[in-house]
């Protein structure tokens, strides 16, 4: 907010978290000091000089004066630089008992507030040491492997891409790369919010920060230093607590009337009542902490929640835009689906054992990089069969592959590509009747004669039709997914989802003009989407959110929102989290609102006294801190039931 609280708390970078814990420490230290005065004074008032002694008020004077410089002086900068803040109500409240000798009131009061400024900073402090324990994950040394074998310790700012670090047992990985050997298991932990840790091997993604567990990983750099998924995460944060939502905007736009009207209050109860005292409790109680500390606190809270659960929010704006949505549009591959293709049916000819068909088909495609290969080949090697050695391995992009295997000519692809090369096709029967289910299909030739065909699928994620339940629970009255594919496949996982409308073979801007149709028709609209070819889409969305987004540069740029991991169950939880913050935030409000109101009426009839109010006024700061703080457990539930399944 535009209010800044007294001279030692200023904007915290994750750079200067430190420093300002020593500033916040020494102002802790003069508060106790102060505080230390104040006991001192009563004690000598009641057990050693008696009540009308001038030590005991000497005593009372000095305490007023170390506690209340601060508040002063930040009160007279804020003035000076033209700026309208609340504190400068206290600052007259305390100048008001000074000027009238009440020093053991102007203490009390200088004191307290002091103490709920210190709980605030010290709140904003815990959030930032919470970014700069991240940044603490990454190593700042990392072991460099050379060409010719040889292993030096470098800084992790001479890293560049390309290079090959070796990462030992227990240590925390400091960049983010792909394995190129090794097997180990990692804990993601910092990075996807998954409890439980996953195994790598030569071809796998890791990320800085995550931790190595059993094996040792020689790794290849892709990013380094800010550029890693945990330097965006950092980062993101950073920006979160940086922005506002509307309310802030809100109060910012009051606050130069606010002061004004407490100082018109304050005197309008002097002239009626004669009351200074009556007069110092309403500026005491007026300086609104309790509406201050409202809104941050409570986003603060939900973006470490947030956060605790692999969903980064770029601006707390977007996270009240997600408990209002009403309709979802979902990317089909790689967010309701794995991504992945996997084998679902083998349909050999008459005469051929499906291991056979399998075996031939896994050794011809196990020179290929395309995601059919690698679902044949993870079938191979879960059926444990021994694959031959290949020669003459030829692929058509697009159509198939051809290989010599154990000397005879194996060619595997689409039923076009094996007619083009003179293959008989008359001894299989064709899949067509099997397309509405919305495989994918395989035809396999052994020497010019069809020997059966593989149907793949690309199959839901497991908790997809789970979260999208959720969301309609929640009140989302619209889901719909789209996707480049064929209506038969679309048709299918729309309908194992639970979708309301869906829509194939869609172009990018196909995408960008259905979710702007969605729009105009009154929706407040979310797109998901994997923030490749969904990067239209995911802009011109209410709220865009890019899943999986660890490692992806267009994920994250794209998208207001990033779901570290894959899991769709995020989706429900986000929904919840924004809609449980705006609650917390208006019962802050609200209960800001009444203490003043409140405190007010009371203080008219004489029945508190400026001491009261300052020590009421701590303990309405503490209730919103404390109210804030419920929303830093949410998802928990969630986060464990997800480490269970994982």
């Amino acid at each position: 907010m535009a209010h800044e609280h007294l001279h030692f708390k200023d904007d915290i970078s994750v750079e200067h978290t430190h420093g300002k814990q020593v500033r916040v420490s020494l102002a802790l230290l003069g508060t106790l000091a102060g505080g230390t005065l104040l006991l001192s004074h009563y004690v000598s008032k009641w057990f050693v000089y008696g009540p009308d002694a001038f030590q005991t008020e000497i005593l009372a004077f000095a305490g007023a004066i170390l506690l209340g410089l601060p508040i002063i002086w930040h009160a007279i900068k804020s003035l000076a630089h033209k700026e309208a803040h609340m504190d400068e109500l206290v600052a007259l409240a305390i100048l008001a008992a000074i000027a009238t000798r009440q020093y053991p009131a102007a203490c009390v009061v200088a004191f307290f507030m002091l103490l709920s400024e210190l709980v605030e900073s010290r709140t904003a402090l815990g959030a930032r040491a919470s970014i700069e324990s991240l940044i603490k994950l990454t190593p700042q040394k990392a072991n460099l492997l050379h060409s010719d074998g040889a292993e030096t310790e470098v800084m992790v700012s001479q890293i560049k891409q390309g290079d090959i670090v070796r990462v030992r047992p227990g240590d925390n990985i400091p960049v983010d790369g792909d394995v190129v050997k090794g097997l180990s298991s990692v804990n993601e932990a910092t990075i996807t919010g998954e409890s439980l840790p996953v195994d790598k091997v030569p071809g796998m993604q890791v990320f800085a920060g995550t931790s190595n567990l059993t094996g040792a990983l020689d790794i290849t750099v892709t990013k380094a230093g800010k550029d890693t998924t945990l330097g965006k995460v950092q980062s993101l944060i950073l920006e979160a607590e940086h922005t506002k939502i509307p309310i802030m905007r809100i109060i910012d736009r009051y606050v130069k009337w606010y002061t004004p009207t407490v100082l018109m209050i304050a005197g309008i109860s002097l002239f009626f009542t004669g009351n200074i005292n009556i007069a110092i409790t309403i500026l005491v109680i007026g300086c609104p902490c309790a509406l201050i500390l409202a809104t941050p606190s409570a986003m603060v809270a939900a973006i470490s929640a947030a956060a605790r659960l692999g969903i980064l929010v770029k601006n707390v704006a977007d996270l009240e835009t997600a408990g209002k949505i009403t309709a979802m549009v979902f990317d089909k591959t790689g967010t309701v689906t794995t991504g992945r293709l996997y084998v679902t049916k083998l349909t050999p000819a008459n005469g051929v054992e499906p291991s056979t068909l399998l075996s031939l088909a896994s050794s011809a495609e196990k020179m290929s990089k395309h995601p059919a290969a690698r679902a044949l080949l993870e079938v191979a090697k879960q059926a444990n069969l021994i694959l031959p050695e290949v020669d003459n391995f030829q692929e058509t992009p697009g159509k198939g592959v051809s290989a010599k295997v154990a000397g005879s000519r194996v060619i595997v692809g689409r039923d076009s590509f094996l007619r083009e090369n003179q293959v008989n096709m008359s001894n299989v029967t064709l899949p067509s009747m099997h397309e509405e289910q919305g495989f994918s299909t395989l035809f396999v030739a052994l020497d010019h004669n069809c020997i059966g065909w593989i149907g793949l699928q690309d199959k839901t994620r497991p908790e997809a039709k789970e979260a999208i339940a959720g969301l309609f629970a929640l009140g989302v009255k619209r889901v719909t997914m789209l996707t480049g594919d064929r209506d038969e496949v679309a048709g299918r996982v729309a309908a194992e989802l639970g979708c309301t409308d869906y829509k194939a073979h869609c172009l990018p801007q196909d995408k960008l003009a259905i979710v702007e149709k969605i729009k105009k028709d009154g929706y407040i609209v979310v797109v998901v989407g994997d923030g490749i070819n969904d990067a239209p889409a995911l802009a011109a969305g209410d709220l865009g959110i890019a899943m999986g987004a660890a490692g992806s540069d267009v994920a994250i740029n794209s998208a207001s929102i990033a779901l570290l991991s894959d899991d769709l169950k995020r989706l429900p939880a986000l929904v919840q989290l924004s809609r449980k913050t705006r609650f917390v935030i208006n019962s802050n409000l609200a209960f800001g609102v009444c203490f003043i109101i409140v405190g007010w009426s009371i203080a008219l009839t004489g029945l508190i006294v400026p001491t009261v109010a300052a020590l009421l006024h701590f303990a309405g700061s503490l209730v919103v801190v404390f109210n804030s703080a419920r929303l830093v457990r949410h998802g928990e539930e969630l986060q464990h039931h997800t480490g269970e399944v994982a």
